[in-house]
Parts: structure tokens; C-alpha cells; sequence
């Protein structure tokens, strides 16, 4: 019977985002790919440092060391490497001791259109183009920040999104962008028993919370939070469409514009997503941060 990744959470992630390759990166801007594969070849034996997003990953893949969450977490390699080369990634795969086996090396190409095939939940990566073409495919995609994430010594995954352009679709924000603050407020009241449309993180937060509820409160290893420049009276229609989605989340922090970066320490976040650099940017100053290229506030060149 083949293989199946039903029930489970599946998360893929680049190579750059769960390894620090930034001198083999700086070889192969200087150098170009053959250099590259030299270098590679040639320090396949030396061990890579953790990068942005592995804090992230350990503590997603210790949730299948938990009785209830026993084979509900898949990480899987999405790289630009090749085999050849990448044999130094899954070296020191092996030697971190991560749970890792499933990966796709593209070959110089990126690896995105395998997010699909592989059925993830996320994509995190440091790629903005690779991020964005998951984005449209209809995946959840993040581009991990380097910063100073804080690295959390207890086992419990701390995870916190922004709301619209991330779990929710960036409607409210588009009025918002195009009248101003009086006229998103008064269309939020408007519409406060009109649920949000989807964003691209819901399936991710669902699948997040699928294996909450396996858990008692007391011992489950995941905790979750919206951090959202809205206040009341817009508040109103998030929490009912969060309610109508049958989604619990275990915090909810309606900031009415104040910097998040503050409140994002407070919480603890091991990442924090939102689709605006600039509240990316004040985030990684406390914690890890992935910014999530999509929706308004994020035109394409061509676009503009």
C-alpha cells in the first residue's frame, strides 16, 4: 500500500531556511554553480548551523515524539541543490538527529511546484519568487527573515499570525489601503455577521489545530495566537468568523495599531506571519519572522 500523509501536518522547507548555506551561497554568487558544487562536494563532510527556521522545525517534529501526536508531523526538503550537492544537507540532517527522509532536489530549479505534489500545508523558504508562486498555487508560503528569534528553551511551539492577507483573504484591507480607517471601521460593523473569506493560512492553522484537540489542554504542545492591528469594533466579525470556521485559537491580541514586535516577546512566538514587511521587519527584532507576499500590500513589479 503506498505511503500516505493523511491526518498528518506536512511542512516543507528549503534547504536555506533550515541551514545557514550562506557562505556556500556567497561562493555561488561570486563564483557561479560549478564553484558552488565544488565547494559543496568538497565540505560535504562539515556540518551546516542551524538556520532561521530550525528552532521551528525541531519543535514541530518533537510533537511526534508525544504519544497523541505520534506520526502527525512530516518535514519535508524542497531544495535547488542536487543530489549530488545536497548530500551535505542530509549529512547534516543526519547528524542533528532530525527525522527527516522525504525530499525533492531540483537541480538548479526551483523547487515549488513539488509543494503541491507532496499535498504541504507550508512552505517556508528563503526564496521571495519561490514563496510567492506557492502563494499562487493556493499553499500557505513564508519567507523566513533572519533576525534575532528568540530560542525558546521548553518544548511548547508558540505560533502567531497576523490576520488579514494571512488567515483571512485581504478584502477588509483593500478598503482599508483605498479609504482610510473611518471607512474599514464602518464597513467591518457593517459586516461583522458576514464571515471573511478564506487566506492562504487556513489549511495550515486547521491542520495546527487538528492536532490540538488530540491533547488535553494541559499537555498539548502547541499554542497559537492572532496578532492583529485591528480593534474594536472590527474585532467582532474576526471572532465570528474564526467561530463559523470551528477554529480555536488560543490567543487573540486586537493591538488597534501599537507595534507588534513587543507583544509578539511577550507571547513568546517561535514565528510570527504577516503579509506586511514593514511589521515583519519590527518582529524579527524579538522573534522569528515570515513575511507572507501576498495580497495588496504586496504588488508585483508588473503590477506597478
Amino acid at each position: 500500500m503506498p505511503a500516505s500523509f493523511d491526518g498528518k501536518l506536512v511542512v516543507a522547507i528549503s534547504s536555506r531556511a533550515l541551514f545557514d548555506l550562506s557562505d556556500s551561497h556567497r561562493v555561488f554568487e561570486k563564483e557561479g554553480l560549478d564553484a558552488y558544487q565544488d565547494y559543496q562536494i568538497a565540505h560535504e563532510d562539515d556540518v551546516l548551523p542551524p538556520g532561521d527556521a530550525f528552532p521551528l522545525v525541531t519543535k514541530l517534529l518533537a510533537i511526534n515524539e508525544l504519544e497523541e501526536g505520534a506520526g502527525r508531523v512530516e518535514v519535508i526538503l524542497l531544495s535547488r541543490n542536487s543530489s549530488d550537492t545536497g548530500l551535505r544537507v542530509f549529512n547534516s540532517i543526519e547528524h542533528y538527529g532530525l527525522p527527516i527522509t522525504r525530499a525533492a532536489f531540483a537541480g538548479g530549479e526551483s523547487p515549488h511546484r513539488y509543494v503541491s505534489a507532496f499535498g504541504a500545508h507550508l512552505f517556508l523558504s528563503t526564496d521571495p519568487e519561490d514563496v510567492r508562486q506557492v502563494l499562487d498555487a493556493g499553499y500557505a508560503a513564508a519567507t523566513i527573515l533572519s533576525g534575532a528569534g528568540l530560542q525558546h528553551k521548553d518544548d511548547l511551539l508558540r505560533i502567531a499570525f497576523d490576520g488579514d492577507a494571512v488567515l483571512f483573504s485581504d478584502e477588509s484591507e483593500q478598503v482599508f489601503q483605498s479609504s482610510g480607517l473611518e471607512a474599514f471601521t464602518a464597513s467591518e460593523k457593517q459586516a461583522a455577521r458576514q464571515p471573511l473569506s478564506d487566506g492562504p493560512f487556513k489549511a495550515f492553522l486547521e491542520a495546527l489545530h487538528q492536532i490540538q484537540r488530540e491533547f488535553s489542554p494541559q499537555r498539548c504542545p502547541i499554542r497559537t495566537a492572532l496578532v492583529t492591528a485591528r480593534s474594536a469594533p472590527a474585532h467582532e466579525r474576526v471572532v465570528r468568523t474564526l467561530r463559523g470556521w470551528g477554529i480555536r485559537l488560543d490567543e487573540s491580541l486586537f493591538l488597534g495599531g501599537l507595534p507588534k514586535g513587543p507583544f509578539l516577546k511577550a507571547f513568546g512566538a517561535d514565528v510570527f506571519f504577516d503579509d506586511q514587511q514593514g511589521h515583519c521587519e519590527s518582529a524579527r527584532e524579538h522573534v522569528a519572522a515570515g513575511h507572507v507576499p501576498h495580497g495588496i500590500s504586496n504588488p508585483r513589479p508588473e503590477d506597478a
